[in-house]
């Protein structure tokens, strides 16, 4: 049956979920009431109960639809908001078992995007790009990862924590690093592994192959980063670095960050991962040492070591590719930050965050002795780094403004009200037209 017939026996509520810009999603899901289950089934000779093993989504229509005078109804909804993340199947794993090569999509967790049979990855189904998989035969660490996995998920069971957030806590921490690891000069596995999948050489494309092979490229490490958390070796190296029963700040060169950077292949590591303060990792080292003092409060993210806080997860391939997209549309966006401002104001920027960081840096601490003193010292200290970053904040928005970029984008970039901004830009008063706002 032609799709347009076959959807021409339910009732819809809604039409097809499209991507910005036009475009079918292929994430697409179907929801049905009890008529429209009965009558799928019947349709293809699969009893429900089969049919409910096989679909996770079978049921949740329930919860969504009511009867309808026992008119069977449809529902379209996106994948990831029915069951969870959505990948492509493989093709070649598909024509295996029905005898033809049709594109398909899965409810797959990432530590499942392997196909360990033909050697790829498979990428998530939500994003706007043309690409289902990524080729991994040069890359047998990656597959020889998603066998180590299920290990890993054991071991967490037997230590009392749900994998799936044991992975999601290994997975931000490598995506953070990943961020940060172009301004690495020792990384030199992660690009290798990056040009592998794109092809053999990422080219002038480089900063789309980062978003869309992320997740293939830094997944052994995830599994090993998840591996070592579980440790209790690594914890109590952690305790030790916080100084046991005697409190001191974390020390750059603490044996915890030493010990995670030899584990991922990366002695060097240590001193950059000890020292990137704010990120889940020291997050999750702060909530193991208060749970050694008996310090973590009541129940709660505090004093949970796996809780990953919403600004740390990492952002999806599709949400980096929409950005992408839109800054490579913007003005001034196909200029360099360095050929486009002045090197005398990347230097006073440049200077304005380093001084706000070490203000921030003091903080760690002012959080001991009299009350009177530590308040006085961290507010003291908080109001000044916080004038450092607005003066900052208008150093790079004019900077911005200056190499051609539109100042309702620096606005929301900056998330500063339009007046507010536009007052703090001595440019944007020189260049713009009475009566007319740029």
């Amino acid at each position: 049956m032609e799709a347009k017939v076959l959807r021409a026996c339910w009732k819809w509520r809604n039409y097809p979920p499209g991507h910005e810009g036009g475009g079918a999603r292929a994430d697409a899901e179907v929801l049905l009431n009890a008529a429209g289950r009965q009558l799928l089934a019947g349709m293809c000779g699969v009893e429900e109960d089969v049919l409910a093993r096989a679909l996770p989504s079978w049921e949740e229509g329930d919860t969504k639809l009511r009867a309808e005078d026992g008119d069977p109804v449809g529902l379209w909804r996106i994948g990831g908001a029915v069951v969870g993340p959505v990948a492509f199947g493989c093709r070649l794993c598909t024509a295996r078992r029905t005898g033809t090569a049709l594109r398909a999509v899965r409810y797959a967790p990432r530590w499942e995007r392997v196909c360990v049979r033909h050697g790829r990855w498979l990428l998530d189904a939500d994003a706007n790009q043309p690409l289902e998989h990524l080729d991994l035969r040069d890359l047998p660490e990656v597959v020889a990862a998603q066998r180590r996995w299920p290990s890993v998920a054991r071991r967490a069971v037997r230590a009392g924590a749900e994998p799936e957030r044991v992975f999601a806590l290994g997975y931000a921490v490598v995506a953070r690093w990943w961020e940060q690891a172009l301004h690495w000069e020792r990384e030199a596995v992660w690009p290798r592994r990056l040009h592998q999948v794109a092809g053999g050489n990422a080219g002038t494309e480089l900063e789309r192959w980062r978003i869309v092979g992320r997740d293939a490229v830094v997944f052994p490490e995830v599994v090993t980063v998840a591996d070592a958390l579980l440790d209790p070796v690594m914890a109590e190296l952690a305790w030790r670095d916080s100084g046991a029963g005697q409190p001191r700040p974390l020390p750059a060169d603490g044996a915890f960050c030493r010990r995670l950077g030899e584990r991922v292949g990366r002695g060097w590591l240590g001193p950059l991962a000890a020292t990137d303060y704010g990120g889940p990792l020291t997050s999750w080292m702060g909530a193991v040492i208060r749970i050694r003092r008996g310090a973590g409060g009541p129940p709660g993210y505090g004093n949970d070591p796996w809780w990953l806080r919403q600004e740390h997860q990492p952002a999806s391939m599709a949400a980096q590719l929409r950005v992408l997209s839109k800054e490579r549309s913007a003005p001034g966006s196909g200029t360099t930050w360095r050929s486009a401002v002045p090197a005398e104001q990347r230097a006073r920027i440049t200077s304005l965050v380093n001084d706000a960081e070490e203000q921030l840096t003091q903080l760690r601490g002012a959080q001991y002795g009299k009350t009177a003193d530590a308040a006085q010292q961290l507010l003291g200290n908080l109001g000044h780094a916080a004038t450092l970053i607005e003066q900052a904040v208008r150093e790079t928005a004019a900077a911005a403004l200056g190499a051609g970029m539109v100042l309702e984008d620096l606005v929301h970039w900056a998330r500063l009200p339009a007046d507010v901004l536009a007052e703090a830009l001595p440019d944007h008063h020189r260049n713009r037209q009475p009566g007319k706002e740029r």
